[in-house]
Order: structure tokens, then C-alpha cells, then sequence
């Protein structure tokens, strides 16, 4: 196994100090080409969870680690850096921006990471070829298929060879033939690309797809299913 991504140590939330803490002392490693599904009851803070892993929110107790480097004593500067060159991201709503090219948003990160040509085209291009959409380049992204669109999400989650990919819900919106493809596309190109990803999901079939999985309550964060 690969050298670690990101480590939950005793991590904990609450939003009033006179409410429970929604979840706390949570533990978590995850180390190079590890896939793992997380699930939950809705409002166990699942969704707060993905926010704690990206920088975009700040424990109450314990810390996040990403290669090393803690994500709560980064000042927000630092931490959208850190997040832009470090995290992909996998919206269930997709976030793909309608009036531009297929091209133009899946190069969107490398355009954020000042990625100059020829390597910019060359990244973007193979990407698109990864998910299946070379041919689709130039297309605007409205006039595609749910499936297509969810394709681009995947591919600019992933051109910039992020650490960790986090996928929230991302086949919540599509058929169980497009659904499948794109879990598969999604663990591919996470394990081919020597990085760590975790998915969140109500959606067994859709966990089995992950090395391991992982339930959310209030008891911690616990295997539902180990690897191997």
C-alpha cells in the first residue's frame, strides 16, 4: 500500500454547544489507490463530513490531514490553494457549466492552476478520452445527456490528478446502466491515478463498487464491509 493521503484523527462536529455533537471521534486513514464508500442515514452529516475533508469547514474537536498538512490551521487562502491543486470534487447536482464547451469545463481546474498549453490541451484531451467524450470536445455542455454531463463532472474532478477525489452522491440522478458505468469510470481513473477517493452514498450497489465500506452514525465511523 501507498504512502498515506488522509488521516481523520478523532474528528468531531457540532453546530450549538447545547445540541449533541452530530458525529465525534472519528478516525479515518487513507493511503494511495484506496477507494472507500461512506454511508448513513440522511442527517447523520455525511454532506459535513465531505465539507471537513475539503478545508471548507473547520472540526470542533480532532483534525484532518491531508498529505500531511493540517487543513484547520490554514488560513482560507492557503486552504483554497491547498483544496484547488489537491481535492477533486463530484457534485450529485453535476456543477458543470451549461453555456461553455465539453472542453472548456473539463480544463476549468487547470485553467484555476495557471497549467500553460501544450499541457493544458494535452491533459484535457486524454481525460476526455478517459471518460468517452473526445468525439463530444466542442460540444456545449447543455445540449448533452444527463449521463454525458455527469461524464464532464467526473473528468474535471479528476484532470488535475488530485489526491483525493470526493464524490458526493454522483449517480444520484442517473439510470442504473449509466449509473454503473460511471462508478466504474470513477474507480478507474482514481486507482490509475495513484490518488485516494471516497464516496458518499445511500446506495449499496453503488458502495460495493469501493475497496471498502464505511457507516456514518453516531457510534463513529465504522466498517460495514472490510477490503479483501
Amino acid at each position: 500500500m501507498g504512502p498515506s493521503i488522509l488521516r481523520l484523527e478523532n474528528l468531531g462536529k457540532r453546530y450549538s454547544p447545547s445540541r449533541p455533537a452530530l458525529f465525534e471521534r472519528l478516525n479515518l486513514e487513507l493511503r494511495e489507490g484506496e477507494y472507500v464508500a461512506v454511508m448513513g442515514e440522511s442527517g447523520v452529516g455525511k454532506s459535513t463530513l465531505l465539507n471537513l475533508l475539503a478545508g471548507l469547514d473547520r472540526p470542533d474537536s480532532g483534525r484532518v490531514l491531508l498529505d500531511g498538512i493540517e487543513l484547520s490551521v490554514l488560513d482560507d487562502d492557503a486552504a483554497t490553494l491547498l483544496r484547488r491543486r489537491a481535492v477533486g470534487f463530484v457534485f450529485q447536482a453535476f456543477h458543470v457549466l451549461p453555456y461553455l464547451s465539453v472542453s472548456q469545463n473539463v480544463a476549468l481546474p487547470l485553467d484555476l492552476l495557471a497549467v500553460a498549453e501544450p499541457e493544458r490541451g494535452e491533459r484535457t484531451r486524454k481525460m476526455l478520452q478517459a471518460v468517452g467524450l473526445e468525439a463530444l470536445a466542442g460540444r456545449q455542455a447543455r445540449d448533452l445527456s444527463g449521463g454525458e454531463v455527469q461524464r464532464i463532472a467526473i473528468a474535471r474532478a479528476l484532470v488535475h490528478r488530485p489526491r483525493l477525489v470526493l464524490a458526493d452522491e454522483p449517480t444520484g440522478n442517473l439510470d442504473a446502466r449509466s449509473a454503473a458505468q460511471t462508478l466504474a469510470l470513477l474507480r478507474a481513473q482514481i486507482k490509475d491515478n495513484a490518488g485516494a477517493g471516497i464516496l458518499i452514498t445511500h446506495s449499496r450497489a453503488a458502495a460495493d463498487t469501493a475497496d471498502r465500506i464505511l457507516l456514518l452514525d453516531s457510534a463513529g465511523l465504522n466498517p460495514l464491509r472490510s477490503a479483501g
